[in-house]
C-alpha cells in the first residue's frame, strides 16, 4: 500500500458494539430488557441491529407469534459473534500485558473500616495510579462475612486483622498495639495501662458462631496465660456494635489502637494494654487468585519489591 494512503474499513465489517448488542438480544429476546441491560435506548438498540443487518446482507431476527426471534443467520451468528468478541478480549490482554495495564474489576473486602486505615488507603492510591482503567471497588466486610467472602468469590483480596484461616495468603501491611475499649466510668478507665489480670472479672463481646472460633479465642487471649478462661457476653457481628455494646455497659473488647481515631465516642475510654499485644493488619486473597492481573498489581501496589507474601496465622491455626 503506497505511502499515505489509509485503508478504508470494508463497510460490511459490523463494530464490536454491534455485534455485543446483538448477543445480549440473542439472550433477552425482547428489545426493551436488552436495551436496558446495554444502558442505551430501545429505539438506538432497533436502529443498531438495522444496522447490522444491512451490513451483513442478511436478517437477524425475526417476529413469530408476536414474540421475537433468531432467524436462521441469528441463530448461526451467535457463536461466531461470540468468538470474535473473545479474540478481541484477548488481543486487548495480550496488548495490556505487554504494556503492564490491568482493565476490568477488582473487589476488594474490607473488615470494618480497614480501608480507611492509612497503610490501606495508600495501597489504593498507589492502585488507582498505576492502573487508571481498573474498577476498583470496596466492599465492608462485617466478622462474620470477612472470610466466607474471600473463599466464596464474593470478593477478590480483603484488607483484614490476623490471624488468618489456613488456606489464604496475605502480605503484612502494618503493625499496632491493641487496646482496651472500657465504659469511660469503669473504675480502670483512668488506669495509664492496664493488665490481663485486672480486667480478669470483665465480660468480653462474643462474636457469632459462624466466625471461626480460635480466630477471637486468639484475639481475647482465652484461655488466660492463668489457665482460666474469658468469660463472653453479647455477641456482636460488626465493630459498631461492639463498640455499643460497650456503650451500654454489657462487656469490654479490645480493638486496635486506631479505634481512638476511627470510633471515639462520648462515654467510651481506651486504655494501653501491653500485655494484649500487636494487632497485625494484611492483605489476604486465596492461593488461586494470586496471579489474577487485578490481584497481582494489587498485591504489587501492597508490597513492591517487598518479599514473597506469607500466610499471618500468628500463634493460632485456624
Amino acid at each position: 500500500m503506497a505511502a499515505g494512503v489509509t485503508r478504508r474499513r470494508d463497510v460490511r465489517e459490523p463494530s464490536l458494539h454491534q455485534l455485543r448488542l446483538f448477543l445480549v438480544l440473542a439472550e433477552e429476546l425482547h428489545f426493551g430488557r436488552a436495551a436496558a441491560r446495554m444502558f442505551i435506548s430501545q429505539p438506538a438498540l432497533s436502529q443498531q441491529m438495522r444496522a447490522l443487518e444491512q451490513r451483513l446482507g442478511v436478517p437477524l431476527l425475526e417476529r413469530r407469534s408476536g414474540r421475537l426471534a433468531l432467524t436462521p443467520a441469528g441463530e448461526a451468528l451467535v457463536e461466531q459473534a461470540g468468538e470474535v468478541l473473545a479474540a478481541m478480549a484477548k488481543l486487548l490482554r495480550v496488548s495490556d500485558t505487554h504494556a503492564g495495564t490491568v482493565r476490568g474489576r477488582l473487589r476488594i473486602g474490607s473488615l470494618g473500616a480497614e480501608a480507611a486505615m492509612p497503610h490501606a488507603t495508600t495501597v489504593l492510591d498507589r492502585l488507582r495510579n498505576r492502573h487508571p482503567h481498573l474498577e476498583i471497588e470496596v466492599r465492608n466486610l462485617n466478622f462474620v462475612e470477612q472470610f466466607d467472602a474471600l473463599a466464596d468469590g464474593t470478593v477478590d483480596a480483603a484488607f483484614l486483622r490476623a490471624p488468618l484461616p489456613s488456606g489464604f495468603q496475605s502480605i503484612e501491611l502494618a503493625t499496632e498495639p491493641r487496646v482496651v475499649c472500657l465504659p469511660a466510668d469503669d473504675p480502670l478507665a483512668h488506669e495509664s495501662e492496664l493488665t490481663l489480670a485486672q480486667i480478669a472479672d470483665r465480660t468480653i463481646v462474643d462474636m457469632p458462631p459462624e466466625v471461626p472460633r480460635l480466630w477471637w479465642d486468639h484475639l481475647t487471649i482465652n484461655p488466660r496465660p492463668d489457665g482460666t478462661g474469658v468469660r463472653y457476653g453479647p455477641v456482636v457481628r460488626d465493630t459498631e456494635a461492639m463498640v455499643l455494646a460497650v456503650l451500654q455497659k454489657r462487656a469490654i473488647t479490645f480493638l486496635p489502637a486506631a479505634a481512638r481515631r476511627l470510633y471515639p465516642r462520648p462515654g467510651l475510654t481506651y486504655v494501653d494494654a501491653p500485655e494484649l499485644g500487636n494487632s497485625v493488619s494484611c492483605l489476604a486473597w486465596l492461593p488461586a487468585m494470586r496471579d489474577v492481573p487485578a490481584v497481582h498489581a494489587l498485591r504489587t501496589a501492597a508490597h513492591p519489591g517487598g518479599p514473597s507474601p506469607r500466610s499471618l496465622t500468628g500463634t493460632a491455626q485456624l
